[in-house]
């Protein structure tokens, strides 16, 4: 091979890892992104240490499981979409009312087998009560983890705003033996 030769390839092989960089970067930053959960707020869905794929196109809606920039501290949460823009929430005797219509919760009920007939997995409130408002503003979400006991939720910084939402989780990539689209 002669030096023309050596400097072409080299070239040719920069200019691929240029390009793979780029997508690699672009993707990442405007599609989709890595996370690892931490802590057991979102059980039995999620569980600290899962690994998680995070997309950061299309719309939010009611049940996704988000990531977000914590509005009171530097961590980032992973919480479920209760309450959109305009709608009322309440929960009396573990039953979620949205819009004064109750709402089915299957996602909780692991949990709410392990109680006595006396206990709630989650206690009685109203927006009004948790958050000062009424209905969820708009630019505003209302989040709350499936581990009601243990979440610290909207119910205890109240309503995260629109650009504070890092993705919605799309997959789980770990473990192995979880792999899959997250209920």
């Amino acid at each position: 091979m002669n030096n023309n030769s050596v400097k072409h390839e080299v070239l040719s092989w920069l200019k691929t890892i240029l390009v793979a960089l780029t997508i690699v970067i672009v993707c990442r930053h405007y599609l989709i992104t890595p996370s690892i959960v931490e802590g057991e707020s979102m059980m039995p869905t999620l569980h600290d240490g899962d690994r998680i794929i995070l997309s950061k196109i299309g719309k939010i809606e009611r049940f996704d499981e988000i990531a977000f920039q914590a509005p009171d501290s530097d961590d980032a949460y992973v919480k479920r979409v209760i309450g959109l823009p305009g709608d009322k929430i309440e929960v009396k005797e573990d039953i979620l009312y949205i819009n004064d219509k109750q709402v089915e919760e299957p996602y909780l009920e692991e949990y709410k087998k392990s109680l006595s007939q006396s206990q709630y997995l989650t206690n009685n409130f109203t927006l009004k009560e948790v958050a000062g408002k009424s209905i969820v503003p708009e630019g505003c979400l209302f989040v709350l983890g499936d581990n009601r006991l243990v979440s610290k939720d909207s119910r205890y910084f109240g309503f995260i705003e629109d650009d504070s939402v890092i993705g919605d989780v799309k997959l789980r990539i770990w473990p192995l033996k979880a792999i899959g689209i997250p209920e």
